[in-house]
């Protein structure tokens, strides 16, 4: 558990939580959206952009789209995870852990933007709900940025 979920919870954790109950939420994993990154990802495609790679681990924060040539890091952040002021809640249970965990989040998506801005990347984030909205609007909102990007072509 992280050094600031222990601060803040005391004893790092929780008391009469199952061993049941706390291996289902070990198991859980954030990574890959898959439903709204694939939607998105098919507008990308369809929207004739490319030039683009998935979860480049190499990069700070291992953005869920980026694009090489126009260093642009595209980041899907999940309403729940990352408490979205529209759609996102705190859930009525285990409210300090829940706050303390999308406090860090919030902080972690801050520090992470700013490592790829440092080096020159422009990081774009859309919320969940705008791509399951509207995922057209946003993929013109990606190639418009990406037309923004100086060119490297000689």
């Amino acid at each position: 558990m992280e050094k600031i979920l222990r601060k803040k919870l005391g004893d790092g954790g929780f008391s009469g939580v199952s061993s049941s109950r706390s291996k289902t939420m070990a198991s859980i994993r954030g990574r890959d959206n898959r439903t709204t990154e694939l939607l998105l990802r098919l507008a990308l495609v369809r929207a004739g952009l490319s030039g683009w790679q998935m979860h480049r681990n190499d990069l700070a924060g291992c953005p869920d789209f980026y694009f090489t040539r126009a260093r642009l890091a595209i980041f899907v952040d999940g309403c729940f995870w990352h408490s979205c002021p529209r759609c996102g809640h705190l859930p009525r249970i285990r409210r300090l852990y829940w706050r303390t965990k999308f406090e860090r989040n919030e902080i972690r998506a801050k520090k992470v933007q700013q490592l790829l801005e440092r080096k020159g990347i422009r990081v774009a984030r859309f919320w969940e709900h705008e791509i399951k909205r509207n995922v057209s609007n946003v993929a013109s909102r990606i190639a418009a940025a990406v037309a923004l990007a100086p060119s490297n072509r000689f």
